[in-house]
Formats: C-alpha cells, sequence, structure tokens
C-alpha cells in the first residue's frame, strides 16, 4: 500500500470547541386553599407559603436558573459502537483536547486512516451562564454556518449543514452539527475524505453519521447537570 501523507487542512484541523445541553423545568402548584372556618392566623401563614411557592414556580424565575453547571466527559459521550461505525480504526476512547475551562468547555477528537479511507470526529460541550447566553451563542453560531437545516427532535433546538472542500485536488466533506439544549451547547463536527480516488463521502453519510453521533452526546449531558437545591 502505497503511503499518502494526509493533507495539512486534516492533519492540523482541531475543531472549535462548542457546546452542550438538555433540561427544562417543571411548574409546581402551590399549597390548597385554606378552608373558610380557619382562623386568620393560620389563613395568612397559608396564604404567604401559597405565595412563596408561586413565586418559585414562576416561569421567569425559572427561565434564569442554570441547568447545567459543569460539562459531562466528551470521550464518552459516544457510545464505542458508534465510534467504530463512524470513525473505523479509531481508538474508541478517543482524545480529550486541552481547555482553559474543563467546567465551562470540553473537546473529544477521533480519527483514524484506514486504507486510503479518512474519518474525523469532534464532539465538543459548552455551558453557558444562562439559557438566554446558550441561545445567543447558537444563533450565531447558525448564522455563521449558513445553507443548512434544522433538525427536528433534538434538544430544544438543532442544526445541521454539509460542506464540500477541495485542496490540491484532494475532496473533504464535512457536517456539523449544533445542538442547544438549556444552558448548554453541544457541536459535532464529522469529515471524510478517500486518498485514492481523491473523491469525499456523500453528502448523506456525512449528515446522518454528525447527526448520530449528535443524539448521543446530547444523552450524555445527564452527567453535566447541577444538583438543584
Amino acid at each position: 500500500m502505497r503511503s499518502l501523507p494526509l493533507p495539512l487542512a486534516l492533519t492540523a484541523r482541531i475543531s472549535p470547541v462548542a457546546v452542550l445541553a438538555c433540561a427544562g423545568w417543571a411548574l409546581t402548584s402551590g399549597p390548597a386553599a385554606p378552608s373558610a372556618a380557619a382562623g386568620h392566623d393560620t389563613a395568612q401563614k397559608t396564604s404567604t407559603q401559597s405565595s412563596s411557592s408561586s413565586s418559585s414556580s414562576d416561569p421567569s424565575s425559572a427561565a434564569t436558573a442554570k441547568a447545567y453547571g459543569t460539562a459531562p466527559s466528551p470521550c464518552t459521550g459516544v457510545p464505542a459502537a458508534t465510534v467504530k461505525s463512524l470513525v473505523p480504526g479509531a481508538k474508541t476512547a478517543g482524545k480529550e483536547i486541552p481547555s482553559t475551562d474543563t467546567k465551562l468547555r470540553r473537546t473529544c477528537s477521533w480519527n483514524a486512516l484506514q486504507g486510503y479511507s479518512y474519518r474525523w470526529l469532534d464532539v465538543s460541550f459548552e455551558i453557558s451562564k444562562s439559557d438566554q447566553a446558550a441561545t445567543q451563542e447558537y444563533q450565531q453560531r447558525v448564522k455563521e454556518k449558513s445553507g443548512g437545516g434544522d433538525v427536528p427532535g433534538l434538544g430544544n433546538s438543532a442544526y445541521s449543514v454539509v460542506n464540500l472542500t477541495t485542496e490540491d485536488k484532494q475532496q473533504t466533506r464535512e457536517g456539523v452539527v449544533m445542538v442547544r439544549v438549556s444552558n448548554a451547547l453541544v457541536i459535532v463536527t464529522y469529515n471524510g475524505s478517500d486518498f485514492d480516488t481523491k473523491k469525499a463521502p456523500g453528502t448523506d453519510e456525512i449528515n446522518k453519521g454528525a447527526i448520530k453521533a449528535a443524539r448521543a452526546a446530547v444523552g450524555a449531558l445527564g452527567g453535566g447537570q447541577s444538583q438543584s437545591g
């Protein structure tokens, strides 16, 4: 088998970090109203408790709460079987990319060259200070990756886009899936090339592979969920 150097764009590539998510809130009802026969003090106390309960269940108050306090381990966010199917020949343990703050941002990478077929998968989790901050970041990234479409049934919102690039006559097709769940973002990057034919995998293969990895990563967000007091 002839030895083929990887294109510079692939060997030097470390995908940007990004984000995570998966949460919501449940509205709780206050205590039942006191009976007409109850005394004034009892009614006043019950009214105060009811007001407090109502305030704690106010959606506007719950919306500011952080559902996720830390990023989960990215290298265990995708099952080994999924890694094997998307990146044949890669070590399923993956390699975590160094981060300046592992509580807020973590990324894992898998890549392998099997024969002449090359695949690369990145999974990133990013925690924002609030749902609103995560939403703004998500919307900004979607604008930067125009040409894709929404992915229904994934997180609070999800977006997928696939692009084809050519360098030195070598094609590379890359899919990116971005998901917001509460104050967390999940970003998956999946690409591939064939160094024998100089062609890239099909759009459908790359898109479905990226979405499959994203669904697994969103499911791993439970490990980063903060405890409510």
